[in-house]
This record gives C-alpha cells, sequence and structure tokens, in this order.
C-alpha cells in the first residue's frame, strides 16, 4: 500500500479561512479516490497561515482488476442488433461472447474483463479538479491570468509511494520570457504560461528557514518542517499557544482571559509561536474594559490578562510569529505603540461622550434610519418603549418607569465617538454613560443588556428591567420586519430574525415569563397573519433550540398542533411530560394502539363520508372489553381534564397510561367492522374516543417512531 502526498504552499491564507479550506481539500480529493474507485485507509489534512496539506495513506499502487459483463440480444436475433451489441461492448465477433440460457430464452452475453490501472496514472486530474474546485468565501487573480484562488500560490508537493507524480496547474500567461521565471514555459514569442509543477520541494518558514527543501514521503515532511520552525498540526500550535499565554500571566500574577475564538484566529496566523508580554499605558485604564479588550482582541489580536479578581489588567500577550535576537523587545515595543494609537482614539472619544447627556444622544436618533419601510432608529425606540412599558406588566418586579426609561435611552449610544470607532461595545458604553450620569443601576443594566443573548452560549438577561427591555426590542424587530415581508429565506437572513426569535425563547424560558406570544406580537403591531407566520417561525427555532438539547422535533409538532399554545413555558413543560410518557412502556404502547385507532378511522371515515367524533351509544355497548373501555376513557378524560387545566402535565399522562390495558383488551376481542351497521358505527365513535381523548394532551398523528 502506498501514501499520497500533497502539499499547497502559497501566500498567507486568511486565518478564518484555513481550517475550512483543508476540510474542504480533504473531501475533495477523497470523494474523487472513491468515486474513481480508488480505496484508501485514512485521511489527514493540516493548515498553516501558508499551506494546505494532505496525506492520504493506504492507497494501491495499482487498481483492481474490472470485470463487466453485459447481456446482449437473444440468441437468433436480427444481424444488425447483434452488430450493434458487440460495437457497445467492444468486441468484433460472437466468438468473443458467451452464449447463456437465462430461463426465458438463450442470449448472448460479453464478458469484458479490464486490467487496472495504475493509481499515479489517475491522481494527477483528482489533485488538479481538487484544487480549481475548492470554495472560498473569497478569492482572487494574479498576473495576467484567469485561475483563482484565495492567494498567489507558490509550489504544490504531490508525491505518491515516494515519487513525484507527473502535473502541472496552469495559473495563465505573463509577459515574463520564460528564461527569467522560475516554473514557466514558453508558448509563443515572449509571452510565457505561468505553471506550477508537481514537485517534492517546500520551503519552512518564512523568516527563519526561508530555503527549499525535498521531502521523500509525510513522515520526513512534518519533521523537516518542524526543523525548518513550521509546526503543521494546527491542534499542536493552539496548544502551544494556549501553554505559553497562561506561562507568561502565571509569572505576572495573572490570569488569562478564556477566549477559544481568538486562540482559533491567532492559530492561522503564526507557524512558529512565541508568546510575548506587553503593558497597557496606566493612562487607558480609565477607559471600560470592554473597550479595551475589544481594541486588543479585534485590531490587534492580543489576548487579555485578568487579576485573580476578575478585572482587567494594563497586560496582554501577544503571539508572534518567531523568536528574535533581543528576546521580543522590539516586537513588544512596536506592538504597544500601535495599542497606543488605537486606544488614544477611544480614549479621546470616551472623555468626550461622556459629557454629552445620553437623552441628548437619543434626540440624534432621529437623523439615522433605520430601515426606508420602517422609519428612523428614534422611530424604533419609540416602539420598543412602548411594548417594553406593556411586556413589563407580565415580568415580575419589572418597574413600568425604569423599564420606559432604559428602553428611551437602550440605543442612544449609537451616536457616541467610542461606538462609532468600535461597533462592537454598543449597549456596554451606554451603561457606563449611564452610570456616570446618574442614572438607576437597572436601567443601566437594561441598556447594555437589551441585545442579549447574541447567541447560544451568550448570557441571558436576568434582572427584570433588562428582560423587558430585551423582550421588546426583539418582537419589535421581528414584527416590523415580517409586517414588511422582509422574511428570512434559505441560508439568508440578513436582518438575524432568526437569532432574534431564538433569543426571544430564551428570555422567556429561563426566566420563567408566562406570557402569550401571540398576544405581544399584537401589542407590538402585528396583523393576524403577521402572528400567524411568526408562531410557526417560532416553532421551526423552537425545534432548532430544543434539538441541540436532544429533544425531538416531532414532541414539539405534536404540542404545536393542538392549537393555541403560545406560552413557551407551559409547551416546554407538555413537550418534557410528553417524553416522559412516550419513554414508558405503557406511553409506547398506548402510541402504537392509537395509531391503530386512527388508522382504522382514517379508512372508514373516508369510505363513509363522514367522522365518528360523536360519542358512543352506551346502550349499543355489546362486549365487556367495549364496555371496559367506554368506562376507562370515560373515567380518564374525567381525571385528566382538570391536571391539564392545573397544568400538571406529567399527571395527565398517568391517567393516560391507564388505558393501556382495556385498550389491548378490545383490540383483542372486538371487532370493529362489525356486520350490524348500528353496532359497527358505535365501535367507530369509540375508537374515536381514544383519538380525542389522547388529542387533549397531543397530537398523537404528528409523533413519529
Amino acid at each position: 500500500m502506498a501514501e499520497l502526498l500533497i502539499e499547497i504552499l502559497s501566500e498567507d491564507i486568511p486565518a478564518r479561512m484555513q481550517a475550512r479550506a483543508a476540510d474542504d481539500f480533504k473531501r475533495l480529493v477523497t470523494d474523487k479516490l472513491t468515486a474513481g474507485g480508488i480505496a484508501f485507509e485514512s485521511a489527514v489534512a493540516h493548515s498553516t497561515p501558508r499551506r494546505l496539506t494532505l496525506a492520504v495513506s493506504g492507497l494501491p499502487v495499482k487498481q483492481a482488476d474490472v470485470r463487466e459483463e453485459r447481456k446482449g440480444p437473444r440468441v437468433g436475433s436480427p444481424e444488425q442488433a447483434v452488430q450493434g451489441f458487440l460495437r457497445g461492448a467492444g468486441l468484433t465477433s460472437l466468438d468473443q461472447c458467451e452464449k447463456r440460457d437465462t430461463g426465458k430464452g438463450e442470449f448472448w452475453f460479453a464478458v469484458v474483463e479490464k486490467p487496472g490501472g495504475s493509481t499515479a496514472d489517475a491522481l494527477p486530474e483528482i489533485i488538479l479538479s481538487s484544487i480549481r474546485e475548492l470554495p472560498w468565501p473569497k478569492s482572487m487573480s494574479w498576473g495576467a491570468g484567469q485561475f483563482r484562488w484565495v492567494r498567489p500560490l507558490h509550489s504544490i508537493v504531490a508525491l505518491f509511494d515516494g515519487q513525484v507524480l507527473p502535473g502541472a496547474l496552469t495559473i495563465g500567461t505573463s509577459e515574463t520570457p520564460p528564461e527569467q521565471a522560475e516554473g514557466n514555459v514558453c508558448l509563443a514569442g515572449e509571452v510565457a504560461a505561468t505553471v506550477v509543477r508537481f514537485g517534492d520541494s517546500t520551503r519552512g518558514h518564512r523568516f527563519l528557514a526561508p530555503a527549499t527543501f525535498a521531502v521523500k514521503d509525510f513522515a520526513d515532511y512534518a519533521a523537516k518542517l518542524r526543523d525548518a520552525k513550521v509546526i503543521l498540526d494546527r491542534e499542536e500550535r493552539k496548544t502551544l499557544i494556549l501553554e505559553q499565554a497562561r506561562k507568561l500571566a502565571e509569572a505576572e500574577g495573572l490570569v488569562l482571559r478564556d477566549d477559544p475564538g481568538l486562540l482559533d484566529e491567532v492559530c492561522g496566523l503564526v507557524e512558529w509561536p512565541v508568546g510575548l508580554v506587553g503593558t497597557i499605558d496606566e493612562r487607558f485604564m480609565d477607559v471600560p474594559a470592554e473597550v479595551l479588550t475589544t481594541s486588543m482582541r479585534t485590531h490587534q489580536r492580543y489576548f487579555a490578562l485578568e487579576t485573580k479578581d476578575g478585572a482587567l489588567a494594563n497586560r496582554f500577550v501577544v503571539i508572534a510569529n518567531r523568536p528574535t535576537e533581543d528576546g521580543g523587545k522590539a516586537v513588544v515595543a512596536g506592538n504597544e505603540r500601535v495599542l497606543r494609537a488605537r486606544l488614544s482614539d477611544a480614549k479621546f472619544f470616551w472623555d468626550l461622550d461622556r459629557k454629552t447627556p445620553l437623552e441628548q444622544n437619543a434626540a440624534k436618533l432621529a437623523d439615522i434610519t433605520f430601515h426606508a419601510k420602517l422609519g428612523t432608529v428614534a422611530d424604533k425606540v419609540a416602539r420598543v418603549e412602548a411594548l417594553a412599558a406593556e411586556i413589563a406588566k407580565s415580568v415580575p418586579g419589572a418597574d413600568e418607569a425604569k423599564v420606559r426609561r432604559a428602553a428611551k435611552l437602550a440605543k442612544a449610544d449609537l451616536v457616541t465617538g467610542v461606538v462609532g470607532e468600535f461597533p462592537e461595545v454598543q449597549g456596554v458604553v451606554g451603561r457606563y454613560i449611564a452610570k456616570a450620569q446618574g442614572e438607576d443601576t437597572a436601567v443601566a443594566e437594561a441598556i447594555a443588556d437589551h441585545y442579549k443573548p447574541l447567541g447560544p452560549g451568550d448570557r441571558c438577561p436576568r434582572d427584570p428591567v433588562s428582560v423587558a427591555v430585551a423582550l421588546a426590542d426583539k418582537i419589535d424587530t421581528l414584527v416590523a420586519f415580517f409586517g414588511i415581508d422582509e422574511k428570512p429565506t434559505g441560508s439568508r437572513d440578513p436582518f438575524a430574525l432568526r437569532r432574534a426569535a431564538l433569543g426571544v425563547i430564551r428570555l422567556v424560558v429561563e426566566n420563567g415569563l408566562r406570557v402569550g406570544l401571540s398576544g405581544l406580537f399584537g401589542k407590538a403591531g402585528a396583523s393576524d397573519a403577521v402572528a400567524k407566520d411568526l408562531l410557526d417561525f417560532f416553532a421551526d427555532r423552537l425545534k432548532v433550540a430544543l434539538r441541540e438539547k436532544g429533544v425531538r422535533h416531532d414532541l414539539i409538532d405534536a404540542i404545536f398542533a393542538l392549537g393555541g399554545e403560545d406560552d413557551l413555558v407551559r409547551l416546554l413543560a407538555r413537550v418534557d411530560a410528553l417524553a416522559g410518557f412516550l419513554g414508558t412502556d405503557d406511553g409506547a404502547n398506548l402510541l402504537v394502539a392509537y395509531r391503530r385507532a386512527a388508522n382504522i378511522l382514517r379508512i372508514e371515515e373516508k369510505k363513509d363520508g363522514r367522522s365518528y367524533d360523536q360519542a358512543p351509544d352506551a346502550s349499543r355497548l355489546v362486549l365487556d372489553e367495549e364496555k371496559a373501555l367506554a368506562a376507562a376513557l370515560e373515567k380518564a378524560d374525567a381525571a385528566a381534564q382538570p391536571l391539564l387545566q392545573a397544568e400538571d402535565f406529567a399527571g395527565a399522562m398517568a391517567q393516560l397510561a391507564s388505558l393501556r390495558g382495556p385498550v389491548d383488551a378490545f383490540f383483542d376481542k372486538v371487532t370493529v367492522n362489525a356486520p350490524e351497521a348500528e353496532l359497527r358505527a358505535n365501535r367507530l365513535a369509540l375508537l374515536g374516543r381514544i383519538r380525542g381523548t389522547l388529542n387533549r394532551v397531543a397530537d398523537f398523528s404528528r409523533i413519529e417512531g
């Protein structure tokens, strides 16, 4: 068995694209191998800032022989049919065919054995097509070529079983004479086609080991890269970065702030990570910590350090791409200088913004368009303020005056200089200014929290004032955009309405709010049609949210199908109770019985052109089993109703569990489609009662499995 090694060396690939590109390249190559009938044992992809690498092991040197059989015409068929069959099979005479009796007569069969080709012959086109098809969020062309890739390519290593594969990637044409351009071949006169040929040579670290070197296989390649100051394995680089940053923090008596996203990005910026510690000037430390960390993280890719009590320290960790002779002093000084320039702007704006009252800033929102069809940001604030006051009535502990005040000021910081420079801190800046200007703490916190939660990993507000304003902001956004028919479609969701809906779900569920979504939509000005569309949208979002927690989507469907259930807390309590009920033997067997009853009813109701939802006639109950079932249904229904009203859904389903025995006995002993028409109709009505009783707690027809 042989190994295939591919490395694509290029200019620096954007950090956010590297891991995905490596996985995509692996998928393209392995899919093409499989489609070509070439088996392999394993494939491993790697990425660094300058290279994508794929190692595929366990490949056959020679592809398996192929034996094809093709059935031809019946023996004695016209000559024209025989000749057509021979041409299609690549044969010249029937002497090369076999005559077989198929049981339906004798037929000619062509048996063609094709020896397996060399795997090496098939690999170049697989590699080239995979490179060309690699999807990039953004790509570029260079020189005079039409070929597009994320960054200009330098070289391609393509080794199979230790040998260089024949092949080359044509980039395009250039005016450079071929004798002056490495890797070019002359086409005509002074014009050359830029070609990157397959080879066995690569380069190490751009600065520490720029010379080319040849490799034999993946083990040799990985070892030589390490000697050339390149750590190929992405996870190893991440581990090394994290260990260095933590040790540097400990040496300062500080703690590294956890930031997996930044770690992923920095890992894509360096091939030989070297951690260094820098200092933030003390004059910037009165700027909000969120502004400082945003500047360091987003613009400079620095790791923030904290004191042991969680306060931001005036230190940061920067990961350089190489060691230096001065131990990194010049690198640190350069990064500190860049950070000072960035934070000088932040401090200037911060000092200026604190002097302007938030109410004065709020008045400027009338000059900012929220959406061409929805007015200005000031119009949105007015809607949110009114809606938040209504929602406050359903949020225990929410002070309406504070809710109104927070809603009125929530977006005032959008016109501040700090938010203009650092949009990521909108809301947070408003909170700091509100506190500095003497606003109530609950109001200030609600200004920061009204955007939350921004995602599944984000903190969900708990303070009543924050909850009311956050709900109002998201519901207004949803109702407004659904009202102008700007709904999410497929993967397109430019106004983040899916995220807003998930935020509403979390705010309601995690705070145990007893509110009806339809009522909230109505208070936000939604028409009946818009409210219905939004409820369907929320049902889909709820399935997504609960599926991540392992809850079955069909159980949510079964509860939503009852209609009129828009209290998320109650709905989820029903779902939990239903899941628990179906997890028991009684529940599972009762579901089977329900389906049997529903199937019979569906067939007979279609045949008879009527429904059997009416109560069965007790005087026509003949057998003991049908009498027992009728009595059990009456008892279970009577017991379940008050439990459902009291929202004791587990108790209600426990009452349903008592039906298992009578239902099983009924189906064992009773013939539903009796020859007597009145008896048959009454027994079908009894099945209708089973369906109706179970459907009081959930639409069992929606449950799968």
